[in-house]
Order: structure tokens, then C-alpha cells, then sequence
């Protein structure tokens, strides 16, 4: 355990918001790390719930876990924030629906002890339903060392947020997360430090990701898909000419507009990189994501995968787009 005013080891940092029913579990198993030298940066960005609560109760019981309670301010702030108080030179990410599991921090910073080149580790990871119980959910399997990550860097997931562990200074070195890259902040981040720094998955599970149908992966899936895909296009233009055409940006420019930023192609790029993400999503595809699609099928022609996607639209209840996406595919059938 730290002792009172001495640097930690290892600074453990959590935001969240309205988490209290799993807030209490998520604690739990930080403290029942078997490596004790951390403090525990637990944010709580406006909860209207019991959530701070909560974490008043474990911070009067133990010292290590340091309570910031702030107005409703957006993920990608905390995180910035978390990382500005962090006195550690490690910081562990860790969400408040998510376990630990016993060995995370025990395991990552006996690795970038023993791997100074090495300025972030992440791990494999397990799946946990709602209620905590194994989900059903398809393991994912992750490059492990630094050379198969950069490999397949393009597509994801390669890091799971919740379980990176990464230098303190790297992070704040690199101008900690962006906000114009909402929902993909992460990924963003990480093509930054891969010009940085090494990364590595440790292949052991070290963390239970908790799958639910509100997160923001669900919810926030075309935005999520289309911020990769344009912070992919930053990260080419960083290796090619040095400079990031996005640093100076408020807002990303509409994919239409992609083209005049970062070259021609770029825009069915994106397209590409969205449909591939929610080939599978009809609702997404018949709703919010039918502009990308019906300039998806402009940029490719009348592919036999995306007859299937109309269908499947179909199917979903969405006779009207399924009929728009048959007409715009026979448009563009050679």
C-alpha cells in the first residue's frame, strides 16, 4: 500500500458517470489488486445518481482512492483531467463497469519495468454480461507484440481501453486525448503514441470488459466508426508529410469535404472503413449511416455484399431505404 504522501507506484484512473450499479464491484477489484502501491483516481463527471456516493464511502475507508467530483463535463476532459492529477508515472485506465483482475497491475508494470522501450501495455481480456456473469460474446484475440500491432494498426480493436497501461508523461508529452475526435479518442491517442513510443498485449486476461446495450460503442457506433477512420487519415498524413491536418480543428470536416484535406480518396475511404463497421447494422444503415452508404454504392458499384445489406433491411423493418438502397444499386450496377 502507499504510503500517505509518498509517489505512487502506479495511478489507477477512472472516470464516470451514473455507474453506480457497478461502481461498488469495479472498486472492489482494484483493491484486491496484489500489487498495492497505486492511487486510485476515481472522477466522477456529474453523476445524478448514487454513483459519488459511492466512492465517498470507499475513500473514507481507504486511503489510496482520491474522489474529483466535477459538473457533467464529457469523457474526453475527465480522462485529460485524470491524467493532470495523476501523480504516478504509470497511469492504468480503468472504467467504473469493469473488473480487474487480480494480476492487471502486478503483471503490467513488472513488464514496462523490464521493457523501457515500451511506453503502453494493454492485455487480452474476458467478457462479462450485465450482471457480471461470462458472455457469450466471441473472444477477441490481439496482436501482442509492438511489430503485429502497428500490422493491424488500421482496423480494431487492437487496445481495449480499460485495460492500458501507459507512461504518464508520454500521454501528457502527446497532448493527451482530443475531443474533436469524440468516441474514438482512444484510438486516435494510440496512432499518436505509435510514433512514439512501443505497445504491447500482454497475452494473459487481465481485465473483464462488460458488455451492455446502452454503451458507447452501441450507441455512438457511426460517429465512432467514422472519427477512426478520419484519425487513421491523420495518421498517414503524419507520416508522410509530419504535419496532422486535423491538430488546429474544432470539428472534423463532413467526409464529403475529405478529399480537399487530406487527398483524393479519402472520403470513400471513410465510406469504406463506416460500411465495413456496420455492414451488419441495418438500422444504422436505413437511419443515421444511409448517406455513407448510398455514396458507398456510388464509390464501388452494385457489390453482392451490399444486395445483402438491402435485404437485411428488409428484413429489419426498413422497407422504404431497403427499396432506396435496391434502386441506388441497380443506378450503379456495371
Amino acid at each position: 500500500m502507499t504510503i500517505s504522501g509518498a509517489i505512487p507506484a502506479v495511478t489507477v484512473a477512472t472516470s464516470m458517470h451514473n455507474a453506480a450499479v457497478t461502481l461498488a464491484a469495479a472498486i472492489e477489484s482494484v483493491l484486491a489488486q496484489t500489487f498495492g502501491d497505486f492511487e486510485f483516481l476515481i472522477l466522477d463527471d456529474g453523476s445524478t445518481d448514487q454513483s459519488r456516493a459511492i466512492a465517498q464511502d470507499y475513500a473514507a475507508r481507504d486511503p489510496r482512492i482520491r474522489l474529483i467530483a466535477m459538473p457533467r463535463q464529457g469523457l474526453v476532459p475527465s480522462l485529460n483531467q485524470l491524467f493532470a492529477q495523476a501523480r504516478a508515472p504509470l497511469v492504468a485506465r480503468f472504467d467504473a463497469d469493469d473488473i480487474c483482475l487480480p494480476h492487471r497491475l502486478e503483471r503490467q508494470t513488472a513488464f514496462l519495468a523490464a521493457n523501457p522501450d515500451h511506453g503502453l501495455v494493454a492485455s487480452e481480456t474476458t467478457f462479462i454480461d450485465a450482471d457480471g456473469a461470462p458472455a457469450s460474446n466471441p473472444p477477441v484475440h490481439r496482436p501482442h507484440d509492438h511489430g503485429a500491432i502497428l500490422a493491424e494498426l488500421e482496423h480494431g480493436p487492437i487496445l481495449c481501453h480499460s485495460a492500458v497501461m501507459v507512461r504518464t508523461d508520454l500521454v501528457r508529452d502527446a497532448g493527451g486525448y482530443r475531443a474533436v475526435y469524440l468516441h474514438a479518442e482512444d484510438y486516435d491517442l494510440w496512432l499518436r503514441l505509435a510514433g512514439r513510443t512501443r505497445m504491447a498485449n500482454l497475452p494473459e486476461c487481465l481485465l473483464a470488459y462488460r458488455i451492455t446495450p446502452g454503451q458507447v460503442s452501441t450507441r455512438h457506433v457511426v460517429t465512432q466508426a467514422r472519427n477512426a477512420a478520419i484519425a487513421w487519415l491523420a495518421h498517414r498524413a503524419r507520416q508522410q508529410t509530419g504535419q496532422d491536418p486535423t491538430a488546429s480543428l474544432a470539428t472534423l470536416p463532413e467526409i464529403d469535404a475529405l478529399d480537399a484535406v487530406f487527398g483524393a480518396g479519402s472520403a470513400a475511404y471513410v465510406r469504406q472503413r463506416m460500411i465495413d463497421r456496420l455492414i451488419y447494422a441495418p438500422d444504422r444503415l436505413a437511419g443515421e449511416a444511409w448517406p455513407v452508404l448510398a455514396g458507398h454504392i456510388a464509390d464501388v458499384g452494385a457489390q453482392p455484399r451490399l444486395w445483402r445489406a438491402a435485404l437485411r433491411m428488409l428484413r429489419a423493418g426498413r422497407p422504404l431505404r431497403a427499396a432506396q438502397a435496391a434502386a441506388t444499386l441497380l443506378r450503379h450496377a456495371a
